[in-house]
């Protein structure tokens, strides 16, 4: 698959505004500061088109980018992120909570982590939740420029155990740096375009 055409189309808070449910959604989900705008900007080959910030845990928002008139990528906003009040962090969960169980077009969760690190208690309650809405089963190992070659089979090995992931769920290192691991990624959003 190659993404020809990206542009945003909605930013929402509520589901009333959200854009229509004609269009199959893969959102992407990962702790702030992971990665996740930097790699969205090299799946569609814009380096703009997802705002990468200094500030961790700005997005506050689910972005939704509409993608070659087939599908949209949807922008989760990170968590984690300290500097959040506890107020802030609740409502993030449910504006998360609303999107995922009720959205009846969303496919598929594709969840960031940083493979210089084993999966923190926050990732490994995102993926657990994902399991729950059955929308697990694609994790995105981030930053994989920054260890070396012999490293990246433990890392990955370590992210897959701690995520207690399916002999199925694909894992895929990718370095937005290095542009690698985007075509991998797009395969596999591919597949699941075609089995919906």
């Amino acid at each position: 698959m190659k993404i020809t055409k990206s542009e945003l189309e909605a930013i929402a808070v509520k589901p009333k505004q959200y854009p229509s449910e004609e269009l199959p959604e893969i959102a992407f989900a990962g702790r702030s500061n992971v990665g996740k705008s930097s790699l969205l900007n090299n799946l569609t080959g814009r380096k703009k088109l997802a705002h990468v910030s200094g500030n961790p845990g700005k997005t506050r928002t689910i972005n939704f980018y509409r993608i070659n008139d087939e599908f949209r990528i949807v922008d989760l906003p990170g968590y984690g992120y300290a500097k959040l009040s506890h107020s802030k962090t609740e409502d993030w969960a449910e504006m998360m909570e609303t999107y995922m169980s009720k959205r009846p077009n969303l496919l598929k969760v594709v969840q960031l982590v940083d493979i210089r690190h084993a999966p923190s208690k926050l990732d490994i309650q995102m993926y657990e939740y994902l399991q729950y809405y059955g929308l697990s089963g694609i994790v995105v190992a981030t930053k994989s420029d920054k260890i070396s070659t012999n490293q990246r089979q433990k890392c990955l090995k370590i992210i897959r155990d701690t995520l207690k992931m399916d002999k199925e769920d694909v894992i895929i290192p990718v370095s937005s740096l290095k542009k690698t691991g985007c075509d991998e990624l797009l395969e596999q959003i591919e597949i699941l375009l075609a089995s919906k």
